[in-house]
């Protein structure tokens, strides 16, 4: 049985790339009940690996067809919130722009996700994650001194892409209740990592912070505030920067005779991380891990993924699940009253039932299902 804060809500999500199904993987995972539109009618293998395309059914639609747009739209007239992810312009051609959905439903929330926004002299370019977090400050501000390097795509597609238009999605809803009145929520992820920037613009207005990369507290510069490799080759990561867990730490490392300049003195920071590399250097990963136990020294192991899902912390949390044999993150945040939950791997299961509670008139049904629908997903 579906559970979770948004049982009752009604999402209809065009199949796309990236932060768009993450976003409606998140809904899903916190009780909405989401069909998604798929372009394609083959049938693409093992639907249990596209993690990010868990909890929610599958419909074949040829988004070229008459007929199947006006079934869309029916299926659109019982949805809460539409979800989107094509350049600005292409689902209006298609006849599935918002104007004519608002028309239908007038409650309607339609979140449109893109890398640029929908207007703006780059609104029509090609472009990935590394491209819209570099026209921000972010990606300017990661990597070493000698380059800025890509922090995987979790700053801009889903941090800035489908985390921001999950807030912003929801947020509409709340009005739409309120108000009767649904509207477009433009999610762009080149705004939202503009928007995830807000402290640090703080700390340059406070002039605490260079533009030089790994030169500052939190970027690497600081020797209490980085990775170190191990005698192994793997690496810990230090975070020590209150003044009680940094002497804790030193004390750990035996260096608290050893390093006696004040921590905050920049300009012995060079010099501090080569003590601290050369320390690190001399034991294992395992064997810090031992050394530090639960001491507040703000340390942790870097692990990779298989080591993640063994982490004893992971393991007491359940951050991580299986389903049908392939392993991912649980759902997060917990609720106290409304857990989430998984709904299960992405199902092509899209009955003649599930079609009619849809909206879709009974003589359109089995041309639907001749397209796909009811199973070259599953």
């Amino acid at each position: 049985m579906t559970s979770g804060p948004l049982q009752g809500l009604k999402v209809v999500e065009f199949a796309g790339i990236g932060p768009g199904p993450f976003c409606a993987m998140v809904l899903s995972d916190m009780g909405a009940q989401v069909v998604r539109i798929d372009r394609d009618t083959g049938a693409p293998g093992n639907q249990a690996v596209h993690v990010d395309g868990r909890g929610r059914r599958a419909i074949s639609a040829n988004l070229k067809d008459s007929r199947s747009i006006s079934s869309c739209l029916a299926i659109c007239d019982q949805a809460d919130i539409v979800i989107e992810g094509y350049r600005p312009g292409v689902m209006e051609r298609l006849g599935l722009g918002p104007q004519v959905m608002l028309a239908r439903n007038p409650r309607l929330v339609y979140g449109r996700m893109t890398g640029w926004g929908q207007y703006g002299p780059y609104a029509q370019r090609a472009g990935h994650d590394i491209n819209y977090i570099a026209i921000t400050g972010a990606l300017a501000g990661i990597g070493t001194q000698d380059k800025p390097v890509p922090p995987l795509n979790l700053v801009g597609d889903y941090g800035g892409g489908a985390m921001m238009l999950a807030v912003g999605l929801l947020a509409a809803v709340m009005n739409a209740r309120s108000s009767g009145q649904g509207q477009v929520v433009d999610a762009s992820i080149s705004d939202g990592t503009c928007y995830l920037t807000s402290v640090f613009y703080k700390l340059r207005a406070m002039e605490r912070w260079q533009e030089e990369r790994a030169t500052n507290l939190l970027d690497g510069g600081a020797p209490f505030y980085d990775t170190y490799r191990c005698a192994d080759g793997k690496f810990v990561a230090i975070g020590a920067i209150e003044p009680q867990f940094y002497a804790l730490l030193l004390e750990k490392i035996g260096l608290l005779d050893a390093l006696p300049q004040p921590q905050m003195d920049r300009a012995s920071w060079p010099e501090m991380k080569a003590v601290f590399e050369h320390t690190f250097a001399s034991k294992t990963r395992d064997e810090w891990v031992a050394i530090m136990g639960n001491a507040d020294t703000c340390f942790a192991p870097v692990l990779d993924a298989a080591e993640a899902a063994l982490d004893p912390h992971n393991v007491a949390r359940e951050a991580f699940i299986e389903i049908d044999g392939v392993h991912q993150p649980a759902p997060a945040p917990r609720f106290s009253r409304t857990p989430g939950a998984v709904q299960g791997s992405l199902r092509g299961e899209a009955s003649r039932t599930t079609l009619i509670d849809w909206g879709v008139d009974v003589g359109d049904i089995d041309y639907l299902l001749s397209q796909g629908a009811s199973g070259k997903h599953g």
